[in-house]
């Protein structure tokens, strides 16, 4: 999905220190992707106080919509560099065309993962088929290793695992404790995944206490609790069970996303009584380096940033060029996305 936001705010991300032992809550902000029957996401990610979760570094969070009143998804041909989009969708069906010739569908229970690397251009339209549109995009950051390796898509079915009372798919990653990690590649330690639970059901959730994690609440409430730490001083015997002793509960609404730091080997979830509830697991090892992200680009530099809007217009929208860094999607009736106006002066970090 294309950042369609007119005035995209460049955002200079720091490593960030682990948060608090407690799940801190964080509150969507309502994004209008563009146009008068424009499509309205969620975005928990990046904000003020947290711009990523592991390599995590963007969350938009979208629909139900009826197809029929919003008019869908219409995304025209647009770049990205430096990351990872990761489609996932509850409802509907999503065309996925990218400059590499990849055209996929995305259906629910499949993943869609693109690697940007040095520059792609795709484009995504909701088809005809469908009449609701319900889904998550994320984007992962690749570390400075690996954000110029060249550009490549993969579409991966996921498997259903049962854990306690829940339902479990893994789209990226791994999760301790599931055989069923995704096909799909990562470029540093992460988890991707969905959580499934029925009405007043609960599940005790294994993480990797080397990870970071996020719970994007898609369906809810939710009631999660984490054990305290062994340097809390309300910690809890070894012998005894650290949630009904000394846990930390929070209640997370729905489009809620709750934020727990590392050094925490699992989290126990229960819907409420009356609704089934479904959440979205996102982590991984804090991610050391500093990002600065504009539009749909990530780089190290804001001169980098600029560089890669000036060959998109050049190269993209003045000529239509397929040679050049991001390459050209074939297959889509329309004209490729122009890059919104860089600000005449140079953008300070925020804060």
């Amino acid at each position: 999905m294309s950042n369609l936001e007119r005035d995209p705010v460049e955002l200079v991300c720091p490593p960030e220190a682990p948060g608090p032992a407690q799940i801190t809550v964080l509150q969507p902000r309502d994004v209008p992707l563009g146009g008068p029957r424009a499509m309205n996401v969620r975005r928990t990610l990046p904000q003020r106080g947290r711009t990523t979760i592991g390599a995590w570094c963007f969350a938009d969070h979208y629909g139900p919509d009826e197809v029929a009143s919003s008019g869908g998804m219409v995304v025209p041909p647009h770049p990205h560099t430096g990351l990872q989009t990761v489609s996932w969708l509850f409802e509907g069906e999503i065309e996925h065309r990218d400059s590499t010739g990849s055209a996929e569908l995305v259906r629910p229970g499949a993943v869609n993962l693109m690697t940007a690397g040095r520059g792609i251009a795709h484009s995504e339209v909701s088809t005809a088929e469908t009449t609701r549109l319900h889904g998550v995009q994320l984007w992962v950051a690749l570390p400075d290793a690996a954000r110029d390796v060249a550009p490549f898509f993969e579409h991966s079915e996921t498997t259903p695992v049962e854990v306690d009372d829940a339902v479990v798919r893994v789209f990226a990653g791994s999760l301790p404790g599931i055989d069923a990690e995704a096909s799909v590649t990562v470029f540093t330690p992460l988890v991707g995944a969905q959580i499934e639970l029925p009405a007043g059901g609960e599940a005790w959730i294994e993480l990797d206490p080397a990870f970071e994690h996020g719970l994007l609440v898609d369906r809810g409430p939710v009631t999660a609790t984490i054990a305290a730490l062994e340097s809390e001083p309300d910690a809890a015997p070894a012998d005894v069970d650290p949630l009904a002793v000394a846990g930390h509960t929070t209640h997370l609404a729905a489009n809620e996303l709750g934020y727990v730091a590392l050094g925490h080997e699992g989290v126990r979830l229960r819907a409420g009584e009356h609704e089934p509830a479904r959440v979205i697991l996102i982590g991984g090892v804090p991610f050391g380096e500093e990002l600065v992200m504009w539009w749909n680009f990530i780089g190290r530099t804001h001169d980098e940033i600029a560089e890669f809007r000036r060959e998109w217009q050049a190269d993209v929208i003045a000529r239509g060029d397929a040679d050049g860094r991001f390459g050209r999607v074939d297959g889509y009736d329309g004209d490729a996305l122009p890059a919104p106006e860089l600000p005449t002066v140079r953008l300070k970090p925020r804060a």
